[in-house]
């Protein structure tokens, strides 16, 4: 099952609704890792094989060619626009049930690819 690292600008409500729903999902802030660098963060999240979901798309987008470039792996990126909650949410449960984990590695996945 795909395993999920939320960056510290989602809200950790999503994580407690997909939690709920029996999802492995951990929050940077329940963590202890608020404030880490982004690089720091993907790498926290590739550590415990989670993608890593954020609303950060510049600075992710960015990071993951950086990663690819230099040859380093990681578990995924899911990337976003602040939506409403249930929206995300919405989308994130499609994804998890859509997507396979092999197929996330070293990829960026558009969150609003699963919104209807």
């Amino acid at each position: 099952m795909l395993k999920l690292y939320l960056d510290e600008d989602v809200h950790e409500d999503i994580a407690m609704s997909l939690r709920l729903r029996g999802y492995d999902v951990k929050t940077t802030k329940e963590s202890g890792n608020k404030g880490l660098s982004d690089t720091e963060q993907l790498k926290y999240a590739t550590a415990g094989n989670r993608a890593i979901v954020t609303f950060n798309i510049a600075d992710f987008n960015k990071l993951h060619s950086e990663f690819i470039n230099n040859g380093i792996e990681h578990s995924g990126i899911i990337l976003s626009k602040q939506l409403p909650m249930g929206i995300i949410i919405k989308a994130l449960l499609k994804l998890i049930s859509d997507v396979k984990i092999k197929n996330l590695r070293n990829n960026i996945i558009w969150l609003s690819d699963w919104i209807n």
